[in-house]
């Protein structure tokens, strides 16, 4: 009766630290706000795994556009930030709402379009000029128009072309407020000039005739940045998980892992978290 009663409560026992040692691994992940291009890319589904085996680690991703990951962090729904819209980046941190800012990886965006080439851009380096020909011939253009960071960057080289797209929303220039492979699907599908990061470009099936028209200037660079969400701010993030992502991505480890992500033999992202961050 008392060996009952005993083997009763050691097995009672060794269930509740079982219970609390899966409490403690369900609770070993953290949130990511990131952008869609990340996503649908493969990057992270190269990169997470990796990181995991390391540390023991779980990382759920959020894909959105940059400007609605920035809004989910600053709301406090997630732990790390990474993005691609430098200068919003920044201003997340300046307001608060992050730890600090770095560097980890570039790549750049590309127009792209059919074969037909109706506004003759085809070979082009110079994307305000491209776009200029694309207004005056007045054709199709699929622009994510979602506040994400390509989006963000599209609008920034239409206002240096000194064209106001937006004016002809509903005409030649056609916004889906869509992630960038959905604008790349519709695109294609009506015959439009898509401004895309080349990662996603690369690694999207469903190109049919169409081809990058416009590559090579500078002003189509584009950095992505990852920040720590500001515990201070969220007292529930958590920091030191997150940190531990963060750290990971700009070591060495971690950037040649980024270096080594390839698609059909091309890489799409460069680890830059050494050359200056912020």
């Amino acid at each position: 009766m008392i060996k009952r009663a005993f083997l009763a409560l050691l097995g009672a026992a060794m269930i509740f630290q079982l219970a609390g040692q899966q409490a403690e691994a369900d609770e070993k992940f953290i949130i990511v706000q990131s952008t869609t291009s990340t996503q649908n890319s493969g990057l992270f589904d190269y990169l997470l795994p990796r990181f995991q085996d390391r540390t023991g680690i779980q990382v759920r991703v959020v894909a959105v556009g940059t400007g609605q990951a920035i809004r989910n962090a600053a709301n406090g729904d997630g732990d790390v930030l990474l993005v691609h819209s430098k200068p919003s980046e920044e201003k997340f941190v300046a307001d608060g709402f992050g730890v600090a800012r770095s560097d980890v990886m570039y790549n750049d965006f590309v127009i792209v379009g059919p074969a037909s080439d109706p506004a003759k851009i085809s070979g082009s380096n110079n994307v305000i000029e491209a776009l200029r020909k694309i207004a005056e011939a007045k054709a199709l253009f699929a622009s994510r128009g979602d506040d994400s960071g390509t989006h963000k960057a599209e609008l920034r080289i239409w206002k240096a072309a000194e064209i106001d797209a937006g004016a002809a929303s509903g005409d030649w220039y056609r916004e889906t407020g869509s992630g960038m492979g959905a604008t790349l699907n519709t695109g294609t599908g009506m015959g439009a000039y898509i401004m895309t990061d080349r990662a996603t470009w690369i690694a999207f099936g469903n190109k049919a005739d169409f081809e990058i028209m416009v590559e090579g200037d500078p002003k189509m660079f584009n950095q992505y940045g990852v920040v720590l969400v500001n515990p201070e701010t969220h007292p529930h993030v958590k920091a030191k998980l997150g940190q531990a992502f963060v750290d990971w991505l700009l070591s060495k480890e971690g950037q040649a892992a980024i270096a080594s992500y390839k698609v059909d033999g091309q890489q799409l992202f460069f680890p830059n978290a050494n050359d200056g961050s912020s």
